[in-house]
């Protein structure tokens, strides 16, 4: 449907952020952000078959809204986030690490919470300006891969397409509004403020 297709550029760009991740049936993930992007990334986790999947945001709708579409846990990140990916995840950490939000906080959570051999997945980059310091022996000690996406290559597209055509992500359940074309500022302020 047209409601269904607004889906397909955004989902396109999850499905090439998972596949540059390398991301494989029974990894734990870790998806830091729960705004639109952060929900696409949770169902098609779940998609992939994650066995455990941890969401943070700072907004109670958004993290509400994770549960709802398939987070197994979800975590305040004004909390110590890797503490309690760790406490979920006995000591391993995450498998994989999604940052959907540019938050200087949300990339050291997410080195802190990745466990060994495991990627993080910068999906959402921060301000231009902003320069973040990176743990680099950590990293290194830790064999930790990380990458960086953006956009949706056209066979993305073709993936995305299938993935609501088939229905196995339904994305209908995403749709809180309908407006008229007359009030799409209303419905980017909508969304901007997660409500």
């Amino acid at each position: 449907s047209y409601e269904e297709g607004v889906f397909i550029e955004p989902l396109a760009c999850v499905v090439r952020g998972l596949r540059i991740a390398g991301v494989k049936e029974g990894q734990s993930a870790l998806v830091i952000g729960s705004g639109i992007s952060g929900l696409l990334h949770i169902k098609l986790l779940k998609v992939h078959g994650a066995s455990t999947i941890m969401a943070t945001d700072i907004n109670e709708y958004r993290l509400r809204k994770a549960r709802e579409f398939g987070a197994d846990a979800v975590l305040h990140a004004g909390g110590d986030v890797p503490q309690e990916v760790s406490d979920i995840t006995h000591g391993e950490m995450a498998d994989v690490v999604i940052t959907c939000t540019g938050a200087p906080a949300a990339v050291s959570q997410a080195i802190a919470s990745v466990g060994r051999g495991g990627t993080t997945l910068f999906f959402a980059p921060t301000a231009p300006d902003v320069k973040i310091p990176f743990p680099l022996f950590e990293l290194w000690n830790k064999g930790i891969t990380m990458v960086s996406t953006y956009a949706g290559a056209p066979k993305d597209i073709r993936e995305a397409i299938d993935l609501i055509a088939s229905g196995k992500m339904n994305v209908t359940d995403m749709i809180t509004h309908r407006l008229p074309l007359e009030e799409a500022a209303r419905g980017f302020r909508l969304v901007a403020e997660a409500k």
